[in-house]
C-alpha cells in the first residue's frame, strides 16, 4: 500500500486534486483552439480512455470564447495554458476554464498578477504553476538542477502567496530523469500544494513509455503525485493510455481485468501464437465483461502462458488461464487447478466461458 503524503486539496470544476483525492490523469490536446470540433472530438477520446482532466493551449484573448463553446460540449474540467498576457488568463476563467496553467513571472507587473489572482479567487479557479528547465531563472542559474527547478518555482508561488492566493498545484518537470525526481522530492519537502508529476519533453513510443514510467512510478512510490501526465510526442490517447497503465499497475486506479503473460521460450509450440492469443483474450474481457466487473467491483487477472512450465504453476494466482502445450492444446486452469486440455483453436472462447460462468 502507498501512503502518500497529505497535501492542501484544490478543486478544479468537480475534480478534487490533492488532499486524498483519487489521483488524477491529465492529458492535453494537440489542436488549435479555434478548431472547436476537433478538439470536442478529442477530449471525448481522452475521456474514454480514463483522462479526468484536459489542457489546452490559448494563444490569444480572441481564442478565449472558443474555450467557452468547447467546456459546454464536454463533461470534464478544462484547463487553459497561458503565458504572458493577464488579459488571456482573465478571459479563460470568464470563459469557463476550470483552472489555468500560468508562470506569474512572466505575467508582468504586480497588479497584473493580482487581476488574475481576482478573477480565479471570484470563480474558484486553482492556478497551477508549470516550472521546467526552460523556465528557471537563468540569471540565478546557469544549469538545469533540482534546487534551480524547486527555487524558481518558489519564486512563481510567493508571488501567489504575496496575493493572498493559495489554491495552487505545482508542476516540476525537466527533461532529465533525476532532476525531475529530485525536483519533486524537494518540493514535497518545501510546501504542501499538490503536486502534477510527469517527465517532459520525453519524446515519442517506447523511449517516452520508459523513461516516463521510471519517473511517475518512482514518485508515486514514494508518496508524491495527486495527477500526472505522460508527455507524448503524437496522438494524446497514446499518452493518456500509458498514464492509466501506470497508475492501475500500482492500484491507484481500478481497472476491471489484468491479463499477464510470458515472453515465451524455445518451449512454446510453434502453433501457438501466444501473442495473438494474449490481444484477443484482453479484447474479449474488455468488450464483454468490464461493465459487469465495474458494477459489481469486482477484478479478475488472466494469465496467457506459453508452456506447461509457465503455466498453472508459475501463475497459480491468476483467477483464470491458459497454457501452451503441445500438439495443438492447451490447459485451461484457474487458480493453479487445471481444468481440461482444449484446442489451440478454441481455447480463447473456452477461456471466455469458464470465466463467464464463474461471474
Amino acid at each position: 500500500m502507498i501512503k502518500r503524503k497529505n497535501t492542501r486539496q484544490v478543486k478544479a470544476g468537480s475534480l478534487l486534486i490533492g488532499g486524498g483525492a483519487p489521483l488524477s490523469l491529465q492529458s492535453m490536446t494537440n489542436i488549435p483552439i479555434e478548431e472547436t470540433e476537433s478538439n470536442i472530438r478529442q477530449i471525448h477520446e481522452l475521456e474514454s480512455c480514463g483522462v479526468d482532466i484536459v489542457r489546452l493551449a490559448i494563444r490569444t484573448e480572441k481564442s478565449a470564447p472558443c474555450l467557452r463553446s468547447i467546456a459546454s460540449a464536454v463533461k470534464i474540467p478544462l484547463v487553459a495554458d497561458i503565458h504572458f498576457d493577464y488579459r488571456i488568463a482573465v478571459a479563460a476563467i470568464d470563459a469557463g476554464a476550470a483552472k489555468i496553467r500560468i508562470n506569474p513571472g512572466n505575467i508582468g507587473e504586480e497588479w497584473k498578477v493580482r487581476e488574475v489572482v481576482a478573477a480565479a479567487k471570484s470563480n474558484g479557479v486553482p492556478i497551477r504553476i508549470g516550472v521546467n528547465g526552460g523556465s528557471i531563472n537563468r540569471r540565478k542559474y546557469p544549469h538545469v538542477t533540482a534546487e534551480s527547478l524547486v527555487d524558481s518555482a518558489m519564486e512563481h508561488i510567493l508571488i501567489l502567496e504575496e496575493a493572498g492566493f493559495e489554491d495552487i498545484v505545482v508542476s516540476i518537470k525537466s527533461s532529465d530523469i533525476f532532476s525531475t525526481i529530485e525536483a519533486n522530492k524537494l518540493m514535497a519537502e518545501t510546501r504542501n500544494y499538490p503536486i502534477h508529476i510527469g517527465l517532459t519533453e520525453a519524446g515519442y513510443g517506447l523511449s517516452c513509455i520508459v523513461q516516463s514510467s521510471v519517473v511517475i512510478g518512482h514518485l508515486l512510490l514514494a508518496g508524491i503525485g495527486d495527477t500526472i501526465r505522460v508527455s507524448m510526442t503524437g496522438n494524446p490517447v497514446n499518452e493518456a493510455v500509458t498514464g492509466r497503465k501506470i497508475l492501475e499497475s500500482l492500484n491507484l486506479r481500478y481497472t476491471p481485468f489484468r491479463v499477464i503473460s510470458c515472453p515465451t521460450c524455445g518451449r512454446t509450440a510453434r502453433d501457438i501464437d501466444l501473442l495473438a492469443i494474449a490481444e484477443k483474450v484482453e479484447s474479449e474481457l474488455s468488450a464483454r465483461f468490464s461493465e459487469k466487473l465495474k458494477s459489481s467491483g469486482k477484478h479478475i487477472t488472466v494469465a496467457v502462458m506459453g508452456c506447461e512450465v509457465n503455466g498453472p504453476g508459475e501463475a497459480k494466482e491468476a483467477d483464470f488461464g491458459l497454457a501452451g502445450g503441445q500438439n495443438g492444446k492447451m490447459a485451461l486452469f484457474a487458480r493453479g487447478e487445471v481444468l481440461r486440455t482444449v484446442g489451440v483453436n478454441d481455447a480463447v472462447e473456452e477461456l471466455l466461458r469458464g470465466i463467464e460462468s464463474a461471474l
